[in-house]
C-alpha cells in the first residue's frame, strides 16, 4: 500500500509499505476514505522534533475491512472515526475519562500513520466509533475533523470550561484554536474573542463564532483584551499553539479565577511559578481525550448542527502529500484533507 513517511525534517514522501494485517485479537485494518494534514506534523518538518523514516498521519476515517476475534462493537463494513491516540477503553484511566493518557495508549502517528491507504488499528472497541450508517460524501470532512481538531478543540473549550456567560479567549488560529471557537459558540459562550493575523483564518472564526479579533500578540494582544473585558481578562481561554509566547499570552489574557484548556503541543514551554501563582488561574490540557467526545461529536455532524468540515481549505490526493506539507508550512493552507 502507499503511506507517506518522513525521512527527515521537510523530507516527505509517498512510498510502498507492507499492507497491515491483524495481529491481536482486539485489532481491527481499515481502509482510509480519507486523512489530513495537521499542524503538529509541522513540528518534525520544520526540524523542532527529529523525525528519522516516521510514519505520519493520525486524523483519519474509514472502512472496516477485518477484525480480530475479539473485537466486538464493530463488524467488516462499517464507517469508522478514530481517535489519535490508541486507547482500551477499558483501564480505569480510560473509564475515568481520559483515553488519550491510557495504560495502553499508543500515538498513531510513528506507530501507525493513517496518511496511507490502510491502518491497523488495535484495541479497535476502544479507538474507533462507528457512525450510524455510511455518510454522505459531503459529510466526510466533517468526521474527519472529529478525529482530531475538532475533539481537540472541543477539550480545549471543555477544559477551559467555556459555557453560558462566559467570555472566551483563543489564542492560536489555526485550525484547532478555530475548532475551539466552533466548540465554544456551541457550549453557549457569550464572547469569543480570537487572537489572529490572518484575513482568512479571522473570517473563519466569525463563521464559527467569534464577537471580536484581536490582530496583536503577546503582552500588547492581552493589554487589547482587557480593554474589551473590562480590565478583568477572559473568564475561558485556550491555548492552541505550544509556544512559551502563547502560554504566557494565555495565563496573562486569563481573569483570576478563570480557566486556561490548554492543547497546542508544548515546545520548551516553561512557566514562572511566581506568574503562575499570583494569576489564580486554573489550568488543564494536553493530549485531548478525543475518543470521550467521539459519540457526541459524530452525533452533531450526522444530524448536521455543525459543519467543522469547512476548516479544510486545501484538498489533495494522497500522492501529492509532500505539496501538502509545504503548502500548511507556508501558510498557504489552514488545514489540508487527503484523498486516498
Amino acid at each position: 500500500m502507499r503511506a507517506v513517511i518522513m525521512h527527515a525534517p521537510g523530507d516527505v514522501r509517498v512510498e510502498e509499505r507492507e499492507d497491515p494485517r491483524i495481529v491481536e485479537p482486539t485489532d481491527a485494518v481499515i481502509r482510509l476514505a480519507a486523512t489530513c494534514i495537521c499542524g503538529s506534523d509541522l513540528w518534525p518538518y520544520r526540524g523542532a522534533d527529529q523525525p528519522e523514516d516516521q510514519h505520519m498521519g493520525h486524523e483519519y476515517v474509514g472502512v472496516v475491512e477485518e477484525i480480530g476475534s475479539a473485537v466486538a462493537t464493530l463488524e467488516v463494513g462499517d464507517f469508522v472515526v478514530g481517535s489519535f491516540v490508541i486507547s482500551c477503553g477499558e483501564c480505569g484511566i480510560c473509564r475515568e475519562g481520559h483515553p488519550s493518557r491510557c495504560v495502553h495508549a499508543v500515538f498513531v502517528d510513528g506507530a501507525i500513520g493513517t496518511q496511507a491507504e490502510r491502518a491497523r488499528i488495535p484495541f479497535a472497541d476502544g479507538t474507533l466509533v462507528k457512525t450510524p450508517g455510511m455518510p454522505d460524501a459531503d459529510l466526510v470532512p466533517s468526521l474527519l475533523a472529529a478525529s482530531d481538531v475538532l475533539g481537540t478543540g472541543w477539550f480545549a473549550a471543555d477544559a477551559a470550561q467555556a459555557g453560558p456567560g462566559r467570555i472566551v479567549a483563543v489564542v492560536g488560529d489555526g485550525a484547532v484554536g478555530l475548532m475551539g471557537v466552533l466548540a465554544a459558540r456551541q457550549m453557549g459562550a457569550e464572547r469569543i474573542i480570537v487572537f489572529s493575523r490572518h484575513a482568512d483564518r479571522q473570517a473563519l472564526a466569525r463563521e464559527y463564532g467569534a464577537t471580536d479579533i484581536i490582530e496583536a500578540r503577546g503582552d500588547e494582544g492581552v493589554a487589547a483584551l482587557e480593554e474589551l473585558t473590562g480590565g478583568l481578562g477572559a473568564h475561558s481561554t485556550i491555548e492552541a499553539v505550544g509556544t512559551q509566547e502563547a502560554m504566557m499570552q494565555a495565563i496573562r489574557a486569563t481573569r483570576p479565577g478563570g480557566s486556561i484548556g490548554f492543547v497546542g503541543v508544548s515546545h520548551d514551554v516553561e512557566i514562572p511559578g511566581g506568574e503562575l501563582f499570583f494569576s489564580a488561574v486554573h489550568l488543564h490540557g494536553g493530549p485531548a481525550p478525543v475518543r470521550r467526545y467521539l459519540p457526541e461529536l459524530i452525533d452533531l455532524i450526522w444530524r448536521r448542527e455543525i459543519d467543522p468540515g469547512t476548516v479544510f481549505d486545501l484538498t489533495l490526493p494522497l500522492a501529492e502529500a509532500a505539496e501538502g506539507y509545504r503548502a500548511m508550512d507556508e501558510r498557504r493552507a489552514t488545514k489540508v484533507l487527503l484523498t486516498v
